[in-house]
């Protein structure tokens, strides 16, 4: 989250002047496990649990239909807590991707690639690989009254090899947020 934060204030104070079309959007919690027979191939060797509090900033590109949808470009930053095998690890993300808000429907599906970085990457009989991942997640929001969003996340989290063989984690990730 600090990155993201850091990131928003030196564009903002760098003068680009698209800066200031960026804005907060959200801020949330969120938390999920992973479910051995419900993720990508070949499956984790641990239970896994992960929770953290998020914020999302839109960019500047978004494109909005006549019929009210939006489709737009949005980062989401996060901090939290992953938990395996009995040992707690810090961890945080930032990943740009893209929202396509739905208001007569009242959803929000979204997606995004990016990284993360953890303190820990061994989880008792799991390797995790190293301190870096690859993260990508997608997701569908219900807005809810009083401008609370309620979701579901699926959210992978990888090292896509680059530490040698290891494994990578799948989260199924249930979320509350509020939007500005």
């Amino acid at each position: 989250m600090r990155a993201l934060l850091v990131f928003v204030f030196i564009l903002g104070c760098s003068g680009i002047g698209w800066a200031k079309d960026i804005e907060l959007v959200a801020l949330g919690v969120r938390g999920g496990m992973n479910f051995k027979d419900v993720g990508l191939p070949p499956g984790e060797k641990e239970d896994f649990e992960q929770f953290d509090v998020f914020g999302i900033m839109g960019l500047p590109w978004r494109w909005e239909s006549a019929s009210g949808w939006e489709v737009r470009s949005q980062v989401w930053g996060s901090a939290g807590a992953l938990r395996g095998a009995g040992d707690t690890g810090f961890i945080t993300t930032l990943t740009p991707g893209f929202a396509v808000n739905i208001p007569s429907w009242r959803l929000i599906f979204d997606g995004g690639v990016g990284g993360a970085l953890i303190s820990k990457w061994e989880f008792g009989r799991q390797d995790i690989g190293g301190p870096f991942q690859f993260i990508a997640h997608g997701g569908v929001g219900v807005q809810l009254p009083g401008n609370m969003v309620g979701g579901w996340r699926f959210h992978h989290m990888s090292d896509a090899t680059i530490y040698g063989k290891s494994r990578g984690v799948d989260f199924h990730m249930l979320e509350l947020s509020y939007r500005f």
